[in-house]
């Protein structure tokens, strides 16, 4: 047999080193410098040779537990879980698919606590999930997630419950100051100093078997978070913002958050309508489409677009006929069932007591003097969002900044608990001229006003 050429040889012993070197990365993380030293000093045989060795004779492959511990039975699970709910906290994340699906399909769970880091394989045949919700209700155990709310939907459309206490490391940021919705792998670069590989982000998580690229990408998710949560809580407790996050986290636990009634699906849509007649024809199609969806787990454009449905409720059909003349709706809508359950939809729309669909509100015209306080409101909502280190859309909305201009008396959360101390009570009064807004060496700074105006 030929002899590689030396380059080649060198180059594959140097491959070698590198994937020893990120291996025992994966095992043993920061503690792995010196090794992962010893394995990429230089590439020489006889070195690479002895690292090998040396690693063998340490019982390095038994004193370490496997690169994935996958849970695929009850057993393993209820073990995992009695060792997690030894630990002060928790990260936690999920791997699901929902495109083809009304509701979230669950592939995979992850959770890193303590020493303990588990994949949960909830697609085997023998994994039944019950220690893991019990464990997402254990008071004790302090759950720690990135964008709670989809996790959290997910447990409580299985299980019933909703995890509790929670910590989101998402909302966390935006009170730290790191900007509106930032990303998972920004925050681990800025805190910890690691880049995150997110190339098996998209992939199908549903297949079987998943690869060790899955689920060393999945089980990294959740051991960055760890590593993130103290840190966060560090500065959540330096800056005395903790009361802040709680008020969120309430809103993330609380059960009606996550309870989907049809008779409100109309006010995920945009109001694209203009008379209330078409407004309640609007309401009683959206809860139609609503439980049809729902009971047939498909996503709500697989019964119905939307442009379908401001359609039919701007048109009102009341027979086959009218309602296949629609340019919205394919050929043969109208003479199936959904089609027949649509017309009947509309005819409960017609009916609807007029007292039952509420004043239209939305894509009123503001007059131009609330329009010119709502500018107002956003460069305050600025101003106040950067002195204070908050992200701007945590403190308000766009809408919630238009029902202000609109109205002192808003029911909104801007004007409400710590919001209203740090930005609503100043909005306000920006509104009654007790305020003034100004430019102070390149930045806006709000001054008391000289001559407040009367309130009357």
């Amino acid at each position: 047999m030929p002899r590689r050429p030396p380059v080649r040889r060198r180059a594959e012993q140097r491959m070698g080193c590198l994937l020893l070197s990120r291996r025992l990365h994966v095992f043993l993380g920061p503690q792995s410098q010196g090794l992962r030293r010893i394995a990429i000093s230089r590439c020489h045989p006889v070195k690479w040779c002895w690292s090998i060795s040396f690693l063998g004779h340490a019982g390095f492959l038994g004193l370490y537990p496997p690169l994935m511990n996958l849970i695929t039975t009850t057993e393993g699970l209820e073990a995992a879980c009695a060792d997690l709910a030894k630990a002060p906290f928790i990260a936690v994340d999920t791997e699901f698919m929902r495109e083809q699906t009304f509701w979230p399909r669950l592939c995979l769970i992850q959770i890193a606590g303590g020493d303990t880091e588990v994949l949960i394989d909830n697609m085997a045949p023998d994994v039944d999930l019950a220690p893991f919700f019990d464990l997402m209700v254990d008071e004790n155990v302090l759950k720690v997630f990135h964008s709670a709310r989809q996790d959290i939907e997910i447990i409580h459309h299985m299980a019933g419950v909703v995890p509790h206490p929670i910590f989101d490391s998402q909302v966390a940021a935006m009170v730290c100051g790191f900007g509106e919705a930032v990303s998972y792998a920004m925050l681990v670069k800025r805190l910890l100093g690691r880049n995150l590989d997110k190339s098996s982000r998209f992939t199908d998580w549903s297949r079987r078997p998943l690869s060790e690229r899955q689920l060393t990408y999945a089980l990294g998710d959740v051991t960055h978070l760890r590593d993130l949560y103290p840190k966060l809580r560090a500065q959540l407790d330096k800056s005395e913002r903790a009361s802040w996050l709680n008020e969120e986290m309430a809103v993330l636990t609380d059960p009606a958050t996550y309870e989907l009634h049809p008779e409100q699906a109309w006010r995920r849509l945009k109001m694209r309508i203009k008379t209330q007649k078409a407004l309640a024809i609007l309401m009683e199609l959206a809860a139609w489409r609503e439980r049809e969806a729902q009971s047939q787990d498909v996503p709500r454009s697989r019964v119905l677009k939307d442009e379908a449905l401001y359609d039919i409720a701007g048109q009102a059909p009341r027979t086959i006929e009218d309602l296949g003349g629609l340019r919205s709706l394919h050929n043969g809508f109208a003479r199936s069932s959904r089609g027949r359950a649509v017309l009947e939809a509309v005819q409960r729309g017609l009916q609807r007591d007029p007292a039952s669909v509420p004043t239209l509100q939305r894509g009123t015209p503001m007059p131009p003097e609330a329009q010119a306080v709502m500018d107002l409101l956003r460069v305050l909502l600025k101003a106040t969002a950067g002195r204070h280190g908050v992200a701007p859309k945590l403190i308000a909305t766009t809408d919630e900044l238009e029902q202000i201009a609109r109205s002192n008396d808003a029911d909104t959360s801007a004007l409400r608990g710590w919001r209203r101390k740090l930005f609503g009570e100043d909005a306000l009064a920006l509104k009654r001229g007790e305020l003034s807004l100004t430019i102070r060496e390149g930045s806006v700074t709000v001054l008391p006003s000289e001559e407040p105006e009367d309130p009357s």
